[in-house]
């Protein structure tokens, strides 16, 4: 079984919608469905269905995700840009040691205080850039 989506609340879709834009697009995720007069927008992978759904609730800021990267620059860039649109440092890029030796990711906290990861899966202890944190 696959998850089809996730719903994350926010507080304000105006302003979420320009900080996942802008935090997302590293990892290829982009605007598939606006839908501005019911404050939500649907996020996803280019000629793919959407997968990550923002819709404005009372209940932002509880939620905990992790998303998938192609590769190590992926995560890289993903908290670059988080950051560069707002969000806090949750953690640097790096490999989690407490997870095992080929995860490397990075979470910053949005807007609303939701915290997002983006998790490469792969060998990246090679790597002589990438240090791991220790567990």
């Amino acid at each position: 079984m696959e998850i089809d989506h996730l719903t994350v609340p926010v507080r304000d879709y105006l302003t979420s919608k320009r900080f996942y834009e802008r935090a997302l697009h590293p990892l290829g995720f982009v605007v598939l469905l606006d839908w501005p007069d019911r404050r939500r927008v649907y996020f996803g992978l280019a000629h793919r269905p959407s997968t990550l759904w923002l819709v404005e609730s009372d209940l932002a800021g509880n939620l905990e995700v992790s998303l998938a990267a192609a590769d190590p620059e992926g995560v890289d860039g993903f908290h670059a840009a988080a950051v560069a649109a707002g969000g806090r440092s949750g953690s640097e890029p790096a490999i989690r040691l407490e997870q095992s030796r080929d995860y490397y990711a990075a979470r910053v906290v949005d807007p609303d205080g939701n915290a997002i990861e983006a998790v490469f899966r792969g060998t990246t202890a090679a790597r002589g850039s990438r240090r791991p944190l220790a567990a």
